[in-house]
């Protein structure tokens, strides 16, 4: 784990924009993609600039000059410098050869544009692809860092949503955009600048109708992240409704919920299928919208600019280049619409993925974390108390004031009621959770200034919900290891007890377990996690319950493997069994949070206490006093 250094807060930025700011690790593709799209956009309307000296050609509505004008920069200038040198090259070789001349540079034009639209996607590929490949990468490390606390109040049907299809939506409704958003704009700027200098008045009718666009469009863009953000919610809800069903089908069989199960998952997809239908229908709103104002403004372009060219104000073949580049300035706007849509349904799956990332990293690690390079004398907690937050945000206590020390290869053994806070005890050790106060220290250094890798690295964990990958019997057991040999394997597998079963199995060691070990037996599956922490050969070992879901057989083979695993390390055994810790150097007693009772299993039996208590319950007393 990369817990490296400590998390501070970003500040809080648009969503949208924080997704755009790893676009800057492709400089040279981004720039590349903005000269070939401004290439494209230019010769694009080069191709419609050609049409006024094809018109005039055959039509020759416009007369020319007398004399040779001087050449300016203005609209009228510079028509009547182009006339007159046509009207002359005309003359001098035909109308026929320059009509040719006309048609092999619109198509030099038309191939260049083409081209250049290519390349500009061309480079946009990798920028797409690396922009999503860097913000995986991102989530999946957040994940892996956060700590144990952030997933217990979530549904992981929720954070697996936000992985998928939030990640999903972002890659078509920001990413995919980025090539109108580079390519529209300029479009929309050369276009527009070259309808000023035709007609600057007509133009200016054309920008009285943008108000209303705006604010129209921007209603619809607020209507659509919010219903997005909500139907991206309702989504986690179904993909989690989804995973409960599959991770407790035999419960559900068991207790004939087929159907109620099924009218909940019914519910939550009509909700989401409802939800995203009024998303679909006001982001389908947008482009039909800016259609129809466009429209408006060409027609009122024709009228206006047709009175222009009766009243001699403005030759005829300029104005129908006006009108053709304003139809054309009318899809990018379009398109500049339709991205602005999609970037606000894409801003609300953006900020499902920064919630995230934007996760405050309570298990920190100091910039001058010490290495842990080994365990020599103790650990020792110091006042150590804990707490969480229950659904009302109110803190619970789970820890209060433990003094604790373990002194080099002690077995210690914690019991207590349910809820007493055994496991909490343990999962402080390496970290899962950081006390609220007090502090833990390994050798007289504080954990907390221990580099966590080390520190773990140093802690072997075998839990009652044993977790195993689908992968072979031999990956499973050298889990998080490298360059591991076979017989290094096996014989982690001899101390555990598993080497004979595993050798039975088809493929030996290259065997796949399935999906969480499904093709073992509970206590094959123990034995497998023992294995792995015995490969690792940690000093410190921590067994939460190994044993409480097995059958009396199936627990003595584990117990047996377990004993092996024991001898000459540090153990703290967390038992529901009180059988399987009589022998224990020292027995911790919890009870509400608090250490009520230590001692050996015969001293706590000769007090009237929680222990006896249990003992007694658990039908133990007779073997003991016998």
């Amino acid at each position: 784990m990369n817990a490296g250094k400590e998390h501070c807060k970003p500040q809080k930025r648009h969503a949208i924009l924080r997704v755009f700011k790893y676009l800057k690790f492709y400089p040279k593709e981004i720039v590349l993609n903005i000269l070939f799209n401004l290439l494209a956009v230019v010769f694009n309307l080069f191709s419609f600039v050609l049409i006024v000296p094809v018109v005039e050609l055959f039509f020759g509505t416009t007369t020319p000059p007398a004399i040779e004008p001087a050449f300016s920069m203005s609209q009228s200038g510079l028509t009547d410098w182009a006339m007159w040198n046509l009207y002359n090259y005309k003359e001098l070789v035909g109308l026929w050869p320059c009509l040719m001349l006309f048609c092999g540079a619109y198509l030099l034009c038309s191939l260049i544009y083409n081209g250049c639209r290519y390349l500009g996607l061309y480079f946009l590929s990798p920028i797409r692809n690396g922009v999503l490949r860097r913000l995986r990468d991102d989530i999946y490390h957040r994940i892996t860092i956060l700590p144990i606390s952030f997933f217990s109040g979530r549904r992981k049907g929720d954070i697996i949503s936000r992985m998928s299809s939030d990640l999903a939506d972002i890659e078509w409704s920001i990413v995919s955009t980025l090539q109108s958003l580079v390519k529209d704009p300029i479009n929309v700027i050369v276009f527009a600048a070259t309808l000023i200098f035709i007609s600057p008045r007509l133009f200016l009718l054309f920008l009285l109708i943008l108000p209303p666009a705006v604010w129209l469009i921007g209603k619809i863009g607020k209507s659509l992240k919010r219903n997005s953000t909500k139907g991206q919610s309702q989504l986690g809800v179904m993909i989690a409704t989804y995973k409960e069903s599959l991770d407790n089908m035999e419960v559900v069989k068991a207790y004939r919920q087929d159907s109620h199960r099924q009218k909940v998952f019914e519910k939550a997809n009509d909700t989401y299928s409802r939800r995203m239908m009024r998303v679909a229908r006001r982001r389908e709103a947008g482009s039909p919208l800016s259609e129809i104002l466009g429209t408006i403004g060409l027609g009122f372009i024709l009228v206006l600019g047709g009175n222009a060219v009766l009243g001699g104000e403005l030759q005829a073949s300029v104005f129908i280049l006006f009108v053709i580049i304003f139809a054309r300035l009318i899809p990018p706007v379009q398109a500049i619409v339709k991205a602005y849509s999609s970037l606000q349904k894409g801003s609300a799956s953006a900020e499902r993925i920064f919630e995230i990332l934007d996760a405050d990293e309570k298990i920190t690690e100091k910039p001058d974390a010490v290495e842990l390079k080994g365990f020599g004398q103790e650990i020792s907690y110091h006042g150590v108390s804990f707490s969480y937050d229950n659904e009302n945000g109110e803190p619970v206590k789970v820890l209060d004031s433990i003094n604790l020390t373990i002194h080099k290869g002690d077995k210690i053994a914690i019991v207590g009621p349910s809820g007493a806070g055994k496991t909490t005890l343990a999962d402080l050790l390496p970290r899962f959770y950081d006390c609220d106060e007090g502090e833990i220290t390994i050798d007289n250094t504080p954990i907390k200034d221990l580099n966590i890798n080390s520190l773990r690295r140093n802690i072997g964990v075998v839990s009652q919900n044993c977790i195993l990958f689908n992968d072979t019997v031999a990956n499973n057991i050298s889990f998080g290891l490298k360059g591991v040999t076979m017989e290094q394997i096996r014989e982690a597998a001899r101390v555990a007890c598993a080497d004979q079963f595993i050798m039975q199995m088809p493929q030996g060691y290259d065997t796949t377990v399935g999906d969480k070990g499904s093709a073992l037996s509970g206590g094959q599956r123990q034995r497998l996690s023992i294995a792995r922490a015995v490969l690792r050969n940690p000093p410190i070992l921590i067994l939460d319950e190994a044993t409480s879901a097995l059958d009396n057989t199936s627990q003595q083979a584990v117990q047996e493997a377990l004993d092996n695993v024991m001898k000459e390390r540090t153990s703290i055994v967390i038992a529901h069994r009180l059988s399987t810790i009589e022998n224990a150097d020292r027995i911790v007693v919890l009870d509400h949070g608090k250490i009520v009772e230590t001692g050996t299993h015969s001293e706590l039996l000769s007090h009237e206490g929680v222990y006896k208590s249990m003992v007694e319950m658990q039908n133990i007393s007779k073997k003991t006093t016998s």
